[in-house]
């Protein structure tokens, strides 16, 4: 999850370097550090913590050069450290490298180095590489290239590298394996990053490297080539983002910048897919899937996630049985690897990621192409791994996501599903032309109604101030409910590291309500009307034993004002597609009390955006 980067042009690179690493800091911000090429020596400059400590001791100490690499960090091997911080080099300086990802076999292979007295300088997996490096390069193996390659062969595990030699100041080579890895070409020089909002700024044409491709950087232009050495011949891919996107603009945080910006994304998601019928009538059009007899027949649905993208799939499981009226099985993807899972190749197969780089999700769709499923991605990031592996892609057109918790990623994910499952419910004929007519107008008025959410958002930012010292917060809900409840614990204690839970209301009197007491908060969903009377009774029951209470519902207010402190009530619209709504009051809380407990919400600790190690 750690970020990386690399330049070499006709402008010093060290400003380069720490900007494009600033792109990346929400993969990591343990520590930083950058390595510049300037008259046939390395200059490392390194430390822990984040970027802008590093960018304060180039300012009182430059390293000029017009080539170099850089590294924000995620830690695994070992604490963060000046010591641990990337780049590392070998014993006499000669090499330097950073990387993003793990050696699963950097044990043995520093036993064995140990062994012929290399001394090593940190705790991390990475140092055995460059050490490796070195031994290859000093045996007489050849070019800087070349013992990168045999490098490789030893390695076991995920990683992106990044490589650079006294040697060969006119040259970066980069290398991936497992670990997402771009390179690009522009008027300053040539870049690689480790995703594509670090670059937007120098170069929108870029190459996404696959599995073992090698990338040689030059000034002037870069030369792939494949594992064994061949050069590759490819015609870059062109980014059309935004760059603004990927800037905070007048917003304090990244997090609530992409909060604001859900109604324009989740439209992103939606318009483009709405098409008029024979009758004038809106229907969905997906030109990435085509129904065929294969939708028809399939018996079961199958989704594998992780993390939020896991509470969109539940949110898809919900919505694909409700619609379509066919069985879902939603996995988390780090599960569903490991556990043996049947297959009928008659089944749709769906994995969701934001980055597309989500370690347990790839592995789970290589499973299940392994077994001869047709693979669904559910996508953010255009020639991603999972992209570009997947069988067919359906992008959530969110933009760049920059804050470490998701947000409008989400929202923009449980768009997509409820229009798949729409237009499954329709293509196999539970859903009659009236009933659907009256399902895509409601969709189509919910950026509008979250908009008007977001204009509200006073009365969560007054209502944080008041409650987010608390102990302990649950969140609860029936129905289309619980999975909300599920993604808003999720955000409280990645931003605010706050004890919270979900559970589903009817389980409330089976375990949860022994926590319940004065030191706690309770945040119900009451957005199904089929289900209010029983979510009153629960509201009671925590509001009886002393727990403050919030309640977010679209109706039936009344019912609700002697029980709880604070209502939040959402614009009305289908109770199936309330979860589209109700999270965002949720989303702004978590935010509220981060910031209130003096948190970087952007930056959790111990979290990073791209999650590709396990």
């Amino acid at each position: 999850m750690c970020g990386i980067t690399g330049y070499i042009g006709n402008e010093e690179a060290s400003p380069i370097l720490i900007q494009t690493l600033k792109k990346l800091e929400y993969r990591g911000y343990d520590s930083a550090g950058i390595a510049v090429m300037r008259n046939g020596k390395i200059f490392v400059r390194k430390m822990k913590g984040r970027i802008n400590s590093l960018e304060e001791t180039l300012l009182e100490n430059p390293l000029n050069g017009q080539s170099g690499i850089g590294h924000t960090r995620w830690a695994t091997h070992g604490e963060p450290s000046d010591a641990n911080s990337h780049p590392h080099t070998d014993s006499g300086g000669n090499i330097a490298i950073v990387h993003n990802g793990i050696i699963e076999n950097y044990v043995k292979l520093k036993q064995s180095l140990q062994s012929r007295g290399v001394v090593f300088q940190s705790d991390t997996d990475t140092e055995v590489i460059v050490h490796i490096i070195n031994y290859f390069y000093r045996s007489g193996e050849g070019a800087l290239l070349q013992a990168v390659m045999e490098t490789l062969k030893l390695l076991n595990g995920s990683y992106a590298l990044a490589v650079v030699c006294s040697d060969y100041p006119d040259r970066i080579i980069a290398v991936r394996k497992d670990s997402p890895l771009i390179a690009g070409c522009g008027a300053a020089g040539s870049f690689i990053a480790s995703d594509v909002p670090a670059l937007l700024e120098y170069t929108r044409d870029v190459y996404f490297l696959n599995n073992g491709e090698i990338a040689v950087l030059y000034e002037d232009h870069i030369e792939l080539r494949g594992n064994d050495g061949e050069v590759i011949l490819r015609e870059t891919a062109r980014i059309d983002w935004d760059a603004g996107s990927a800037e905070k603009n007048n917003f304090p945080h990244f997090m609530l910048k992409e909060i604001f910006e859900q109604p324009k994304a989740m439209e992103n998601a939606l318009l483009p897919r709405l098409k008029k019928s024979a009758l004038n009538n809106p229907v969905v059009d997906f030109d990435e899937i085509k129904l065929d007899e294969s939708w028809a027949a399939a018996r079961r649905i199958v989704i594998a996630a992780c993390g939020t993208a896991y509470n969109a799939a539940v949110i898809g499981k919900y919505a694909f049985e409700h619609f379509a009226r066919i069985p879902v099985a939603v996995d988390l993807a780090s599960e569903y690897r490991y556990r043996n899972p049947i297959f009928d190749k008659r089944d749709i197969f769906i994995v969701i990621s934001q980055s597309g780089e989500t370690a347990d999700t790839l592995a789970a769709a290589r499973l299940m192409k392994q077994n001869g499923a047709r693979v669904i991605a559910v996508t953010n990031a255009p020639g991603s791994t999972l992209s570009r592996e997947a069988d067919v892609v359906v992008y959530t057109y969110a933009g760049p996501e920059i804050a470490v918790a998701s947000t409008k990623a989400f929202t923009s994910q449980m768009m997509c599903v409820y229009l798949l499952a729409l237009e499954l419910g329709r293509f196999r004929g539970h859903i009659a032309d009236e009933p659907y007519k009256k399902y895509i107008t409601a969709l189509s008025a919910i950026p509008a109604q979250a908009r008007r959410i977001l204009d509200k958002k006073e009365i969560i930012q007054r209502f944080a101030a008041r409650q987010y010292n608390k102990t302990k917060m649950f969140f609860m809900g029936r129905q289309f409910d619980y999975p909300v409840s599920m993604e808003s614990a999720l955000k409280l204690k990645e931003i605010s590291y706050t004890h919270s839970e979900a559970f589903a209301a009817g389980e409330l009197k089976h375990g949860p309500i022994a926590l319940i007491d004065d030191g706690t908060l309770v945040i119900a969903f009451a957005t199904q009307k089929e289900l209010f009377e029983k979510m009153i009774s629960n509201i009671r029951e925590v509001s009886s034993r002393g727990a403050s209470s919030l309640v977010i519902t679209c109706d039936r207010v009344d019912s609700f004002n002697t029980i709880t402190d604070e209502i939040f009530t959402l614009p009305k619209t289908e109770d199936c597609f309330s979860p589209l709504l109700s999270v965002i009051p949720a989303q702004l809380f978590s935010y509220y009390c981060a910031v209130q407990r003096g948190n970087d919400p952007d930056k959790p600790r111990n979290l990073a955006k791209s999650v590709t190690v396990e």
